[in-house]
């Protein structure tokens, strides 16, 4: 008999060779958004890089400034690239941030991933430092402070050639800003656009070898299977398990989707909205120099002001902290991080086993997000040593006191395959953001649709409803408990739940028909083609949900 025909997609998979690619197989528990959080972090900075391009074509350092503004009112969608860009840069820290603790949590930094582990806090301080120069990009006076915050604590640290490392990474300084000499300002700003190239380059190779790392050993296996290190399924384990191509990619694809939606619907949702906090509104602030900066409170980017409110602490003798001891605590702190697989010798992946660094960390989280707000709500106010005591000891001691007395959990008993116990179901963080994010985007749009009753904006607010009530929906249900969604040796998925999950993508289609002539009809130029942006976001996640939809019906037994 002849080989069987095979079609376009299938000839051009096959000569492309993806389904013989070395890439991990994945068992069906690992179908859970929890475990592909580093996809979701690779998804956002490659949709950062696609903008960041585009906006590269209208940028001119010499006019840094004025070229924002040019791009916000006179190229198409240039907002929407704009403010895009900027929440990418953003929602890819806080993913960054979740997807390392959580990898923590999980045990995903031992044997043998620990070049995994410093690879990724390493991609973390590219991550922060690519964004630090590309905030710093607009010249707005939120821009320009930044730099010259950055510029005396390093200066201050007195050790030596701090001068020279400053002269490196800022040029002539944030003065440069309030020059009236084109020249001068294009030395400040391509200076800067050269350091935010370079280490989104160094983003992009490091994650290359990081994902080399991960392709290795594959997603850190449930506590439940590989309680111990080294946990990873060998190659024969991986035989059972689904291939990569195309059930991953299918589930990929509905990620990055959803994480696209999401950088494109957030930011164009809050340009809309009067009143936000300065450190997280997508519009530049005032121009540096401007009379109307005068009235802006000097703050960094939003993910250094834990730092920013470091330096307002004073030591036991009243004087203020010095920059040298600043930089010597992060150092340490970094080290500690980074070095952490060979500092906790245990062999044990549950979290209850681990109660040392467990606290450490969690405690560092809780700091995190303590000191960055404070920073914002008190900023340049001095604090003294009793109230450090009282706020970061506090929180130190609670968590000291509930990870102690958590229980420590026994080997679990492997279930039978006969056995039908049901698993509740799990809620992941991208769950819990996407609510979060559904339901102020709804607070907006609705606030929106009563100031301007208009038929777009009924438009708009139908799907926002919709995704609200889906999300809510799946939070709601994992904190009553009440439905089961999996279970081991039973398929207790009905008839009526493809169905429904049928129905849902054909309704998706329509709809994003709808939206997509609709977007057709929206403003492109000025500030006013975010609403194309919000549309665009909206369609994007419901393709996502689309594709989850898709990955229900065909792959979920």
């Amino acid at each position: 008999m002849g080989e069987e025909k095979k079609g376009i997609i299938d000839t051009i998979i096959d000569r492309v060779g993806v389904t013989e690619a070395p890439l991990f197989k994945t068992p069906d528990y690992m179908y859970n958004i929890s475990y592909w959080l580093g996809a979701m972090v690779a998804a956002a900075f490659i949709y950062t890089v696609i903008t960041g391009l585009f906006l590269l074509m209208y940028y001119q350092p010499a006019y840094a400034y004025q070229s924002t503004q040019s791009i916000i009112s006179s190229v198409p969608y240039g907002p929407v690239l704009l403010f895009s860009h900027l929440y990418g840069a953003y929602i890819m820290i806080i993913l960054a941030y979740i997807h390392m603790f959580r990898n923590f949590y999980k045990g995903a930094y031992k044997k043998p991933r620990e070049l995994q582990w410093i690879t990724g806090v390493i991609l973390l301080l590219l991550t922060l430092g690519a964004s630090f120069f590309g905030y710093s990009l607009v010249s707005d006076v939120l821009g320009v402070n930044a730099i010259d915050i950055g510029d005396q604590l390093l200066v201050g640290t007195g050790i030596p050639g701090a001068t020279t490392i400053v002269g490196w990474l800022f040029g002539p300084g944030g003065s440069a800003a309030l020059s009236s000499d084109p020249l001068v300002r294009s030395e400040l700003f391509d200076r800067l656009l050269g350091w935010h190239i370079l280490l989104v380059f160094l983003l992009g190779v490091l994650f290359l070898f990081h994902f080399m790392l991960a392709e290795r050993y594959g997603m850190t296996p449930s506590a439940r299977d590989k309680p111990k290190v080294p946990a990873y399924y060998t190659k024969e384990e991986q035989q059972r398990f689904n291939e990569w191509w195309p059930r991953n990619f299918v589930y990929m694809l509905s990620i990055v989707l959803l994480t696209w939606g999401i950088i494109l619907f957030v930011p164009n949702l809050l340009a809309n909205i009067n009143g936000l906090p300065i450190v997280i509104n997508p519009y530049p602030a005032p121009q540096a120099g401007s009379p109307e900066s005068t009235s802006v409170q000097p703050y960094p980017p939003w993910f250094f002001l834990f730092l920013y409110k470091f330096v307002d602490f004073l030591l036991p003798n009243g004087m203020p902290i010095t920059p040298i001891l600043v930089l010597a605590v992060l150092i340490i702190g970094l080290l500690i991080l980074i070095f952490l697989p060979f500092l906790d010798p245990s062999d044990d992946l549950r979290v209850t086993k681990r109660k040392f660094w467990t606290w450490i960390v969690s405690t560092l989280a809780i700091y995190l997000i303590e000191l960055s707000v404070w920073g914002y709500l008190e900023p340049g106010v001095p604090v003294p040593f009793s109230q450090e005591i009282e706020y970061l000891g506090l929180p130190l001691v609670i968590i000291g006191i509930i990870v102690y007395l958590w229980p420590v959990k026994q080997g679990n008993t492997p279930v039978s395959k006969s056995e039908t116990k049901v698993i509740k179901m799990n809620i992941t963080p991208m769950e819990i953001l996407l609510a979060s994010v559904s339901s102020l985007s709804l607070a907006g749009t609705f606030v929106n649709f009563l100031e301007f009753p208009t038929v777009v904006n009924g438009i708009i607010l139908i799907p926002v409803i919709l995704l609200t009530i889906y999300m809510l929906r799946r939070v709601a249900a994992f904190i009553l408990g009440r439905k089961p969604v999996a279970a081991i040796g039973n398929n207790i998925a009905t008839s009526w739940s493809k169905k429904a999950a049928f129905y849902g993508i054909i309704i998706i289609f329509i709809v994003s028909l709808l939206l997509l002539g609709l977007m057709w009809t929206l403003p492109s130029i000025g500030p006013q083609s975010t609403y194309a942006g919000m549309d665009l976001g909206v369609i994007l996640m419901l393709w996502g949900i689309a594709v989850q939809l898709y990955h229900y019906e065909i792959y979920v037994k």
